[in-house]
């Protein structure tokens, strides 16, 4: 009997279980339920802190400062964006980040495509954990170090300048240096799509391009080509994206240069002029909207 009345559950375990294992029951019935259960944190959050964040910027953009007390008036208007379409140096900024940002991703991809193939279709299996490896091992060190390490290396007299033939002679501190230091911080978020693509590309595909005659540039235009696009265009969100809005590269290594992320900075800082600040944000934010439009139909949003 004592070990009968051990072994019974208690009475209040079954009525706990009941609930549960009805409200289990139903919400297997319901996927629809359970799915907006699961998914309801991780969408409150980012409604709440990304698309609430980015609708605060839009917002107090149409704000302005009075000249005379430096309050923020929140009253809307586009005088802001007024002034950064009439004003010549704000246009001239604008299209010298975009200017930066193609060419931080033109570099990525010329030098992407041949590593990544050499990975993908060339190296030995064994081999290529190791190259991802290598790839991403940039990643684990600091940002700062890495901009600074630049620093140290394009300054007058350093490694650059007597790899160039002697001080004076390497890039120094300006527009060149702030897209060379873009291009290697942002160059493995160009690789790992790639290689990615690379890697779902059949060998008997390539095999078969060679049976048939083709050589190596026709091959690469025919089969390899319209395989990689959607990945080069994946990896050039990343890096077009992340050019266009940094500015701390700037302020390490552009020199007297300025981008969009240096205004923005000011304006935050010196100026304290948060609307106008809000509105220099929006560029970035209009033109990779814009952007990803533009490519949605490539296939190339799947890649990410």
């Amino acid at each position: 009997m004592a070990s009968s009345t051990l072994d019974r559950p208690a009475g209040g375990g079954s009525a706990v279980r009941g609930p549960v294992r009805r409200l289990s029951a139903w919400l297997h019935r319901h996927a629809g339920v359970r799915l907006a259960a699961l998914l309801a944190a991780p969408l409150f959050w980012l409604v709440v802190a990304y698309l609430g964040a980015l609708a605060v910027l839009f917002v107090s953009a149409l704000w302005t400062v009075n000249g005379f007390t430096g309050e923020v008036v929140r009253e809307p208007t586009l005088d802001n964006f007024r002034t950064i379409v009439t004003d010549e140096v704000y246009r001239t900024v604008a299209l010298r980040s975009v200017g930066v940002a193609a060419a931080v991703t033109v570099i990525d991809t010329l030098i992407a495509l041949p590593m990544a193939f050499y990975m993908a279709k060339v190296a030995r299996p064994r081999h290529r954990r190791w190259l991802v490896v290598a790839i991403l091992t940039p990643l684990w060190a600091s940002y700062l170090v890495k901009a600074y390490a630049w620093r140290v290396l394009l300054a007058n007299g350093g490694p650059v300048d007597w790899l160039f033939g002697g001080p004076g002679s390497g890039p120094g501190y300006g527009l060149g240096a702030t897209v060379l230091v873009l291009a290697y911080l942002w160059l493995p978020y160009m690789i790992l799509p790639i290689y990615a693509g690379l890697e779902r590309l059949p060998d008997s595909l390539l095999e078969a391009s060679a049976d048939l005659g083709a050589r190596a540039g026709r091959t690469f235009r025919k089969v390899v080509l319209p395989v990689v696009v959607p990945s080069v265009i994946a990896g050039s969100v990343f890096t077009f994206s992340l050019s266009l809005g940094d500015y701390i590269t700037v302020q390490i290594v552009g020199g007297k240069t300025q981008l969009i992320g240096n205004l923005v900075y000011v304006n935050i800082g010196a100026a304290n002029n948060l609307p106008f600040a809000a509105a220099l944000a929006t560029i970035p934010v209009l033109i990779m909207i814009g952007y990803l439009v533009a490519v949605r139909r490539s296939g190339a949003l799947e890649e990410l």
